[in-house]
């Protein structure tokens, strides 16, 4: 199960360095008279620090080395 750990917390820290967020897209109603019905597409960004990636790679290398050395 560690191992399952560590690959996870690689692959989700290399994701995080490379392309540090994500975005996605909403559709908000503006106008909306009888038939008449106008939309607006907004886009968000949720950040993610490289920082927070480093750590997370880092971790999952040490989780397992530490796995292997048991």
């Amino acid at each position: 199960m560690n191992k399952v750990v560590g690959v996870v917390l690689i692959v989700l820290g290399l994701c995080g360095l490379v392309w540090g967020g994500f975005t996605y897209h909403t559709h908000k109603t503006v106008l909306d008279v009888g038939p008449i019905h106008a939309t607006r597409e907004l886009e968000h960004t949720i950040p993610f620090p490289p920082i927070a990636g480093a750590v997370a790679l880092l971790g999952g290398i040490a989780l397992l080395i530490y796995v292997r050395d048991r």
